[in-house]
C-alpha cells in the first residue's frame, strides 16, 4: 500500500489591514530576525510527513515570497508559491487543483492548511492534525474557550449565552483529505458558499464529521499590533528552550 502525501498548504493572502500598516501584509513584517511567513514555513519545512509546501499569496506579492524564502531557508526544491484566490476558499481550492495537476490526487492525498501569520504551531499539532484527517477525512485544530461566549443576533443585545464547555476557539491547521474537501466545495449551493468561514465548514454544511485536535494556547494568529509583542516574547522563549 502506497503512503498518503502530506501537502503543507500556508494561506498568505491576509493584507493585514487590522495591523494598522496597508503598505505590507502582517505575513511579511519581521519577527526576531526574519519575515512571520518564514517562521510559519520553517515548521512545516522541517516535518518529516510534509512532502511538499505550497504557499499562497496575493498575485502581487508571489515573486517577493519567493525570494524571501530563497533568502532564509537553505533549500526550496520542496516549496511553491502560487496565486490565492479571492475567498479563503477559493485559496485552498487552488492547492487543491495545483496539487492535482503537479502530482495527482488519491483518496489519501492530504491537505494540512495553516494560517501564514501561525508562527508557532508545534511539531505535535502538525503530527496530530495528519494522523486524524488519515483516520477521520478531516480535523480542525481548537482550544477550550476559556472566555464566556455571548451570542448576539442584532449587535446590540444578548440573544444567547452558550455554556462555555461545549465551546471552542479555532485555530488552524485544519486538514482534509483533498478529494473529499473538493467534492464538498464543489456541490454547495452559491447561498450555502456565502455563509462559509472557513473550510470545516464546507464539511458541516454537507453532514460529514469532523474531528476535534487539541490546539495550544501558543498557537497565537498575529493580526494586531499587540499580537506582535505577544510573539516577540514567544518566540524569546523558544530560543531559550
Amino acid at each position: 500500500m502506497s503512503r498518503a502525501k502530506v501537502f503543507g498548504i500556508v494561506l498568505a493572502g491576509g493584507m493585514g489591514y487590522r495591523m494598522g500598516n496597508s503598505d505590507k501584509p502582517k505575513q511579511y513584517m519581521e519577527l526576531g530576525n526574519k519575515p512571520i511567513i518564514i517562521h510559519t514555513i520553517e515548521k512545516f519545512y522541517i516535518h518529516p510527513e510534509i512532502e511538499k509546501i505550497i504557499v499562497l499569496c496575493p498575485k502581487a506579492w508571489v515573486k517577493h515570497t519567493e525570494n524571501i524564502i530563497k533568502k532564509y531557508i537553505q533549500s526550496t526544491s520542496n516549496i511553491c508559491v502560487i496565486e490565492g484566490g479571492e475567498t479563503r476558499n477559493d485559496t485552498i481550492m487552488n492547492a487543491i487543483a495545483f496539487v492535482e495537476e503537479r502530482y495527482g490526487l488519491s483518496e489519501d492525498t492530504i491537505i494540512v492548511t495553516h494560517d501564514s501569520v501561525r508562527p508557532f504551531v508545534s511539531h505535535r499539532i502538525i503530527s496530530e492534525n495528519i494522523k486524524y484527517a488519515k483516520l477521520y477525512g478531516a480535523c480542525d485544530t481548537v482550544i477550550p474557550a476559556s472566555d464566556t461566549i455571548v451570542r448576539s443576533d442584532n449587535g446590540d443585545y444578548i440573544t444567547d449565552i452558550p455554556e462555555r464547555k461545549y465551546m471552542y476557539q479555532g485555530q488552524t491547521p485544519q486538514t482534509f483529505k483533498a478529494p473529499i474537501l473538493k467534492e464538498m466545495f464543489l456541490s454547495l449551493s452559491e447561498e450555502e458558499k456565502e455563509i462559509l468561514t472557513d473550510a470545516a465548514k464546507i464539511l458541516l454544511l454537507k453532514g460529514q464529521k469532523v474531528y476535534l485536535v487539541q490546539g495550544e494556547v501558543s498557537n497565537i494568529k498575529i493580526t494586531y499590533p499587540f499580537d506582535v509583542r505577544v510573539a516577540q516574547t514567544l518566540l524569546a522563549g523558544e530560543k531559550h528552550d
